[in-house]
């Protein structure tokens, strides 16, 4: 018996049995967040819905107030802003190293500061580092180090989102497609495993309703299937708009010359008008989202919300306070999905019966072509719909936008996050800077491969590829060509090293190394 068992790998069953704390930690973290931020965001709207003079000076007060101690928490931890999904990212990847700790509780505080008094941000991002610091936290106690503590990481980013949109499904795969970039099955079965402990807290605080419930009456036609063509393309165009808009915010917000950390009064003091004429649109967009069930605005009304959506999205994250694009992204592509339905009913080209049914289908069309993570987007709007039977058209969606937005030369949002994060301090590391040209001739191990799969010295940094007469700015999707020149920046005195370097990495590929 004894030899029995001495045989029996139990290393799998270890790391589920992790998992599953971790997933509960993070449950029950993500649980009390979610809960925090629905009863601010319910008492801002109550008192918006009354406004008057006292009210809104009290507001204006307190909004100050909020603001500076959200300063003065991004300032004693910088790392907690934005969302924190590319700060996790590059977690996974070695850039980054967080005391697990602060994080927690400064992510915490400012993220309910941020998003609960009806800012366009959501908790999606947030709950993702909370996810991962609890973590880094459990692998800390249990004193694991290197890959079995990248994955216990990774298995708290996807508790994480499991228990803010109560899907674990979606949230084990984007933590494997967009996050860690790693599909081993030791990662995904304890992603998985912390997923589901995460998602049964939640599911027990907030009950089995689906996040975004919505329903419809009859599954789309398939003569109707090129609705989903125009409708990809125009997500496709909006969603390659969004990716340059919000990576362009941080540029515009240094015009202001306000202090990095105290950008954050401009939304912080911005919502408040926004809450008087309109306060049902406040917050992430979730509570919008569900309302389309009861009633869709008229087109009119819709192209305003979008419009004052869009461009405040813009405003709350690019000021780089604690909160996420996730959701904002969602109700963004409702919006969109319902204005497109609701002008082709009104030309007479849609039954209105269809109206939901592209309004679902474009949440995930708006985030898969933005995100680049088609398959999160598929199946997260399956969890958080409720519904099964819309997989083919909403893929079919998916894939247009998708594509839409890759012929433009948009990268997945995230990564160019991340990306941005991390330039300044790779070019800093570089003492004297000079430019390499590599040319990929016909037959190179480079050619086919995708930027992020190869594994790139340090201390250089991909800024351009040459094909033909353009230049492509490379990202992590783009796929080297033969006859492509890579335009490296790197150390001067360096250069050959690099180049060396460089074809011996190849030189491994080609030989399955």
């Amino acid at each position: 018996m004894r030899m029995f068992l001495s045989k029996i790998d139990t290393t799998r069953l270890k790391f589920v049995i992790q998992g599953i704390g971790v997933g509960l930690l993070t449950g029950v973290v993500i649980s009390l967040f979610r809960l925090a931020i629905e009863r601010v965001l319910a008492f801002m709207q109550s008192v918006y819905a009354q406004p008057t003079f006292g009210h809104l000076a009290l507001i204006a007060a307190a909004s100050i107030v909020l603001a500076l101690f959200v300063a003065y928490l991004l300032k004693s931890e910088p790392n907690i802003s934005g969302s924190g999904i590319p700060q996790v990212e590059g977690q996974l990847q070695g850039i980054f190293e967080f005391h697990w700790w602060s994080i927690l509780w400064k992510k915490f505080v400012a993220g309910i500061l941020s998003i609960g008094p009806g800012l366009f941000l959501g908790r999606e991002g947030p709950s993702i580092q909370l996810g991962a610091a609890v973590g880094q936290g459990v692998a800390e106690g249990l004193h694991r180090q290197g890959s079995d503590r990248r994955i216990l990481i990774a298995s708290g980013s996807a508790a994480g989102l499991a228990a803010a949109f109560n899907a674990p499904i979606a949230g084990t795969l984007f933590v494997l497609e967009e996050v860690y970039h790693n599909f081993s099955p030791l990662v995904w079965i304890t992603s998985l495993a912390s997923a589901l402990g995460a998602d049964f807290i939640s599911l027990n605080v907030f009950g089995e309703v689906p996040v975004l419930h919505l329903v419809y009456s009859r599954s789309m036609p398939v003569s109707l299937y090129w609705h989903l063509l125009l409708l990809g393309v125009l997500l496709g165009a909006l969603g390659y708009a969004y990716q340059r808009s919000l990576l362009v915010m941080p540029r515009l917000y240094a015009k202001t010359h306000i202090p990095r950390f105290l950008q954050g009064l401009v939304p912080f003091l911005l919502v408040i008008p926004i809450g008087v004429a309109t306060p049902s649109i406040l917050g992430g967009g979730n509570g919008m989202i569900v309302g389309f069930g009861q009633l869709v605005p008229s087109l009119g009304a819709l192209l305003a919300i979008f419009g004052i959506r869009f461009v405040f999205s813009m405003i709350s994250y690019g000021s780089g306070l604690p909160g996420g694009i996730f959701l904002p992204i969602l109700s963004l592509g409702a919006v969109i999905g319902a204005i497109y339905a609701v002008f082709m009913v009104q030309i007479g080209w849609l039954p209105r019966v269809y109206v939901m049914n592209l309004i679902i289908f474009s949440m995930a069309g708006y985030f898969a072509g933005i995100g680049k993570a088609p398959f999160t987007a598929i199946l997260l709007i399956t969890e958080m719909v409720g519904n099964l039977t819309h997989l083919m058209p909403m893929a079919v969606l998916v894939l247009v936008a998708y594509v839409v937005v890759d012929l433009l030369g948009g990268a997945p949002i995230y990564e160019s996050l991340l990306r941005r994060l991390t330039v300044p301090q790779q070019i800093e590391a570089i003492h004297r800077m000079d430019r390499l040209e590599l040319p990929v001739f016909a037959g190179s191990p480079l050619a086919g491969i995708q930027v992020r799969d190869f594994s790139w010295p340090k201390q250089t940094l991909l800024i351009g590829i040459n094909r033909g007469e353009n230049q492509v700015i490379p990202h992590g999707d783009t796929v080297i060509r033969a006859g492509d020149t890579l335009i490296l920046l790197t150390d001067a005195a360096k250069r050959a090293q690099v180049r060396d370097q460089i074809q011996h990495l190849a030189a491994k590929i080609a030989h399955g190394g």
